[in-house]
């Protein structure tokens, strides 16, 4: 093994023109200083200054760098003829390497106010964009129906019965328990502020007036929103990302007939039913607080409920349901379509699926709450 020769880097201005001369071992060990030295002659290394690399002795990768970048590519074009073929070779590659690579430029910074329009603008572009696709889905789906309605035999009777299954049935417990704890919160709240104006009989009328026509629909179509879209979405994503849907297409079967269909006419079943239920069990949990906090027997709060609230309320609040039953499964749907087919993108248009479907009611229910009122309903 040869022994190490010590490095060195010095500028000879006494000829002309100046010449730099490379001598020793430019390798890792010596890197520190060698470093130092570099900078140095770069500041004092005239453009026109030759380099002399007759007493360069062992190169490596660290040592190739730094020569690379104190000479530059034409001074190493002119000096590298005397090397080994090796240390040339490194050389050329080394430098070839720097010279690709670049460091990224730093963004200009932007305005805040135009970055906030920018924002705001994109957002207003995909909220159009969505709901484009949302009225193309809403038809593409009704087009089906109305196509297989005179078809008896296109008709898919078992999952539509399994799915009724999964959207109603499997709901209805926390539908009842979350409609009856919220209809004794606000019998409780009612007779709290109504006791102040002596008023506490018509507890029975708050609590009859917001869940016939209101709160019993409202508070089923969100549960739905967020147990049901988001369950069509993942179900139906999932088959996207593993390409069952492209298989199902190859067998000349239809996804909108096969997958989406079934999932409508289920939760058009469902909520209705749940809604019922939901009615029932926040107009029973008024009926308790009332006869436990307020001594309104039950048959009193009975008869008050039949003599004071007419039947269109609860024909108000039931015509909404199938609305919001659509609504939802057609959102829970197409956003499960639009999976890409990773598992992240599934999880993100399930997010979305229940944000969507939850905006939709809200608004939906807003809308009809100010058409019935103008229509005196």
């Amino acid at each position: 093994m040869e022994p190490m020769t010590t490095p060195s880097a010095t500028l000879d201005t006494t000829c002309q023109p100046a010449c730099l001369r490379i001598a020793g071992d430019w390798t890792l060990a010596h890197y520190a200083s060698l470093r130092r030295d570099s900078e140095q002659l770069r500041a004092q290394a005239t453009s026109d200054a030759i380099a002399d690399l007759s007493q360069l002795g062992n190169l490596d990768t660290a040592g190739a760098s730094l020569l690379a970048e104190l000479l530059g590519a034409e001074r190493l074009s002119h000096c590298t003829e005397d090397l080994p073929e090796a240390s040339r070779a490194l050389l050329k590659t080394v430098y070839c390497s720097v010279q690709d690579y670049c460091i990224p430029v730093k963004a200009p910074e932007r305005n805040v106010l135009l970055l906030l329009l920018e924002r705001i603008g994109s957002a207003v572009d995909t909220l159009w964009q969505d709901s484009l696709q949302l009225l193309g889905f809403v038809g593409l789906i009704l087009e089906t129906l109305v196509r297989r309605l005179f078809q008896p035999h296109r008709w898919r009777v078992t999952p539509v019965v399994a799915h009724i299954e999964q959207t109603g049935l499997d709901a209805a417990p926390i539908v009842a328990l979350l409609t009856f704890l919220v209809g004794a919160v606000v019998a409780f709240l009612g007779a709290t502020v109504l006791a102040a104006f002596g008023a506490t009989i018509f507890t029975v009328d708050l609590v009859a007036f917001s869940f016939l026509r209101e709160f019993a629909v409202l508070l089923t179509a969100i549960l739905m929103a967020g147990r049901t879209a988001s369950a069509f979405t993942a179900q139906i994503g999932s088959m996207k990302a593993n390409e069952e849907i492209d298989a199902i297409r190859t067998l000349g079967l239809n996804p909108m007939e096969l997958l989406v269909v079934p999932r409508v006419l289920a939760l058009l079943i469902s909520l209705p039913l749940l809604t019922f239920v939901a009615m029932i069990c926040g107009i029973v949990g008024g009926a308790v607080v009332c006869a436990l906090t307020l001594d309104i027997s039950p048959a009193m709060f009975l008869s008050l409920l039949q003599s004071d609230i007419g039947v269109q309320h609860f024909l108000v609040g039931l015509a909404k349901a199938p609305f919001f039953a659509f609504l939802i499964a057609a959102i829970g749907c197409l956003e499960g379509f639009k999976v890409s087919g990773s598992a992240e993108s599934v999880g993100a248009h399930t997010t979305s699926a229940v944000v969507q479907s939850i905006f939709v009611v809200i608004v939906l229910d807003a809308v009809a709450a100010l058409f019935c009122m103008e229509m005196g309903w």
